[in-house]
This record gives structure tokens, C-alpha cells and sequence, in this order.
């Protein structure tokens, strides 16, 4: 998002952007092994107890031999991008000029394709390292409309995905996602305002609005990310996008009466003939 050719200053850029003008100039330090590791059994345990925070996920850990404290867990959740997933109040501002929208959702009977689309990002370990996933699904048939994998949590590649959405299939009525940065931004926000899409946006932490976005993460890394460890980030690609092929395609699901999303999305979509 920074431009460093460009005749505004960094500062200023930055100042535009709403985001901290040190993230402009700061280059992150390789990640130790043990503290991979731990990233990688933190993001287990979420997945497991989404509920648990830093104090919790310290107990656990102990628990299991790990020797680590609270804050420095708290570090790496941030570092992941997660946070514990339970309903409590809003106390929590967005970035300067971020806008937070309010949610749409609530009572909402979503009864089709294309009525409401979420987004929502995700940590991915690696064999030496990690990336960011952001995957953009409809809701009402579970159906991947796009994804990206990025080496930072910067709003770019989320924006990509939304293009991309967008390009390749109609638009929905609303667009949901959470309070993140990257959703609040207005770069973000202005691609659905172009498209003339209602934005809704969840309680920081509630429990209850991403929760089709959250059994996709748990769904994509028990069978596949957890089964492999990606040496280089192309290698991760490539094997994220065969299995969201199938994923699409292939994999039937229960809530869908044995149907793949596909199938729900695309047969959903068909004109019903009209008797001669």
C-alpha cells in the first residue's frame, strides 16, 4: 500500500492510510524455530478452544511441557492475527480514519446465493515460517469465491480477493467481515462502496458472526495444513489451491444435503423455467 516512489512522503502516506508510519520502515526478524513451533500448537489449540485467550492458552501449554509466558503469548496471537472468540462488549477503536460499520446480520434469514458474502484471514504454518490466508465465501452454500496468501497482514491481498470475488461471479447484497484493520481501511470499504454493497461488520470477538468463515479454517487445516509443511510459500499455494478445488467442488456437506458448494451455489442460480 506504501508507495515509495510516490511524491507524498511516508509520512504522509501512512498518515492517509491510517496505519502506523513505523510499519512503514520496520523490517521484521526471521522467527526462531521454537518460537514456530509454538505459533504452530497455539493455532491447534485455537482451533480446538477458540474461546481460550492468553491466560488460558498459558495453561494449556504448561500443561504440555511448554515454558512460556503469558506475554509472550500474547505476542504471537498478535503476530497471528487471532484472539479469543467470545461475546463481550465493544471497548475497542479502530485505526485513525478507519470507519467501523454496523452489523447487518442479526435476524437476517439468508435464504440464497449471493446474499451475503463474508471474508475473514487466517495463520497458515509452514515448515520454516508461515503466511496469511483470506478466503472470500458466500454464505448461504459455503462456496470459496476467492482466496490469496500473503507474507503480511497488510490490506492489500484481502483487497485482491474481493476484486477477484467480484470479477468472477455477481456481487451480493452485504458484505461481512470483522472489525480488522485491513476491513476497516478505507481502501477496503471503498471497493464495496463502488460496488454498491451494504458493509455489516461483527462485534469485535462476538462468537457468533464469522462462524461459517471459522469451520471453513478448521475444515481447510485439519485436512490438509496440518498434513503437510510447506517448504516455500508457491509450494503452499499450490497446495491450498488443489484442495479448495475439491473443497468447491468434490467434498459434499452435511448442511448442504450431501451437496458440494458448487453445486448448491450454481444450481441455486439457475432460472426456474417458466410452464409453457
Amino acid at each position: 500500500m506504501i508507495d515509495r516512489t510516490h511524491q507524498l512522503s511516508i509520512t504522509r502516506q501512512a498518515k492517509v492510510l491510517g496505519i502506523s508510519r513505523g510499519s512503514a520502515y520496520y523490517k521484521p526478524r526471521p522467527v526462531s524455530d521454537a518460537d514456530l513451533a509454538l505459533m504452530r500448537r497455539i493455532d491447534e489449540l485455537h482451533l480446538d478452544y477458540p474461546f481460550a485467550g492468553s491466560r488460558m492458552l498459558q495453561g494449556l501449554l504448561l500443561g504440555e511441557g511448554y515454558k512460556v509466558g503469558r506475554l509472550h503469548i500474547r505476542t504471537l496471537m498478535k503476530r497471528m492475527g487471532i484472539e479469543a472468540i467470545y461475546r463481550r462488549p465493544n471497548t475497542s477503536k479502530p485505526a485513525p480514519g478507519h470507519k467501523v460499520y454496523p452489523y447487518l446480520l442479526r435476524k437476517l434469514p439468508v435464504i440464497r446465493p449471493n446474499q451475503v458474502w463474508a471474508t475473514d484471514i487466517t495463520y497458515i504454518p509452514m515448515a520454516r515460517g508461515f503466511v496469511y490466508l483470506v478466503c472470500v465465501i458466500d454464505w448461504f452454500t459455503r462456496r470459496v469465491l476467492s482466496w490469496r496468501l500473503s507474507i503480511t497482514l497488510e490490506a492489500d491481498f484481502c483487497i485482491q480477493a474481493v476484486k477477484e470475488a467480484l470479477a468472477l461471479h455477481s456481487k451480493p447484497d452485504i458484505f461481512n467481515t470483522d472489525q480488522g484493520s485491513q476491513f476497516t481501511s478505507i481502501a477496503f470499504t471503498q471497493v464495496l462502496k463502488d460496488a454498491e454493497i451494504a458493509i455489516s461488520m461483527d462485534g469485535r470477538g462476538a462468537w457468533r458472526d464469522n462462524v461459517f468463515v471459522e469451520r471453513l479454517w478448521r475444515t481447510i487445516k485439519y485436512e490438509e495444513v496440518y498434513l503437510h509443511a510447506y517448504s516455500t510459500v508457491p509450494e503452499a499455494r499450490a497446495a491450498i489451491g488443489k484442495y479448495l478445488t475439491f473443497y468447491n467442488t468434490k467434498r459434499p456437506h452435511s448442511s448442504l444435503d450431501g451437496q458440494t458448494p458448487d453445486q448448491a451455489y450454481f444450481k441455486a442460480l439457475q432460472p426456474v423455467p417458466v410452464a409453457a
